[in-house]
Order: C-alpha cells, then structure tokens, then sequence
C-alpha cells in the first residue's frame, strides 16, 4: 500500500495496477460520499475541460463509462460539476466533454449540480443513478487513475455526510478500497487529490493509517 498525491501520483499508482483511493474532502470526495448514502448505484470523477494536468485524462471517456454503465442498469446519470455559485449553464459549459461522452452513450442526463459536499444530498435524487464529480483537483485524479488503467477506483472522505459522523466516512472508505484489493487481488494506493491541499494530505494520511489499523 502507498500514500501518494495529485494526478500524477494516481497516474502512477495506476500504472503499477494498484486500486486507487482519491481523497478531495472539498468538496469532490464528500459529495460521492454523500451520493453513496443516498443510494447512488456508481460514482465516478472526471476532468472538466478547462484542466491541464501533467498526465493524460479523457472525460469524454469517463462520461462515456458513466453512461455506458447507466443504460445497463436502467437509470439516469446526474453529474456533480463547478463553479459552486453561477447557474447551471455555466457549470454545464465547463464539462462538455463529459457531457458529450454521457450523450453518446445514449444515457440520460438528469441533472448538472453543484459541487457542494455533503449538501448535495439536498439537490438531486441519487437512488441507483449513476453519478460523475467532473471537478478540479479530485475528478482530475480520478480521471487520471481511470485512463492510466487502474484496476478500481475510488473516492473517499472524513467529512461528515447526512448518514455518517465521526470516523465513520474514512472507515466506509477504507472498508471499499479493502474489499475491492482484495477482490482484484491488488494493493492500494490512498491518493491526497491535491498535493497543496492540507485537508487532503491530511485525510489521505488518516485513511490510510486507518486501512493498516484495521485491516
């Protein structure tokens, strides 16, 4: 198991066929978590356009999967994008790629929301849809490990959700990135979405001491 940072490192904990686990606590992370509980039946991150990071990503591959996978299981994809405030137009205009990929898919969009953390409960209906955080910072992480070929990848928090308080977020998480190791038979690497971010190094540290603690 590593402990590593940013796209690049979950670029490269892919490519060595590791499970990733991308820790963004604001807000990309919290808001899969919070979808989770709400009974999202997939969760995926993805790119926006706009971002430019040192490896390869392809959100219109992403959208594609997400789509892909919701016409499988009969349901509708709502997707989780920036800017927090504005309206929904411009958060469309910053993902079309993503967009693009859902549509030719032949999926069903059902809603473009803000990215706000464990709020995003209050926004959308999230049972059995499929949900794409296509966000800076973690949805690019996310992107990377996926188009770099990792064998599962992963979103996880510390943040309380309307469902979880205390440890209970980063034990949901690190209880996922076990099960899926140990299904794949791989070894895990816990990503801190941005290296410049102190509460995502900080929660990637924590889960990860967690999964050595409990598992």
């Amino acid at each position: 198991m590593i402990l590593t940072a940013n796209a690049s490192g979950a670029a490269w904990a892919a490519r060595q066929g590791l499970v990733v686990l991308v820790v963004d606590v604001i807000d990309m992370s919290t808001s899969l978590e919070a979808a989770l509980d709400e009974g999202a039946a997939a969760v995926f991150g993805a790119s926006p356009d706009a971002a430019r990071p040192p490896v390869p990503v392809d959100p219109a591959g992403v959208g594609r999967m997400a789509g892909e996978r919701a016409r499988a299981l009969d349901t509708g994809v709502v997707v989780i994008a920036e800017p927090r405030t504005g309206t929904g137009e411009q958060r469309k205009a910053g993902i079309q790629k993503v967009l693009g990929g859902i549509a030719a898919a032949g999926a069903r969009l059902e809603a473009v929301i803000p990215n706000l953390g464990a709020s995003v409960a209050e926004l959308a209906d999230f049972k059995r849809r499929v949900v794409v955080a296509a966000t800076g910072s973690g949805g690019v992480a996310f992107d990377a490990a996926l188009t770099a070929g990792a064998p599962a990848v992963l979103a996880g928090t510390v943040a309380r959700t309307r469902h979880k308080k205390g440890r209970d977020p980063a034990v949901a998480a690190a209880t996922r990135a076990v099960a899926a190791a140990k299904n794949l038979h791989r070894g895990i690497a816990v990503v801190a979405a941005s290296g410049n971010s102190m509460e995502d190094l900080l929660a990637a540290h924590y889960i990860y001491r967690l999964i050595l603690e409990l598992f």
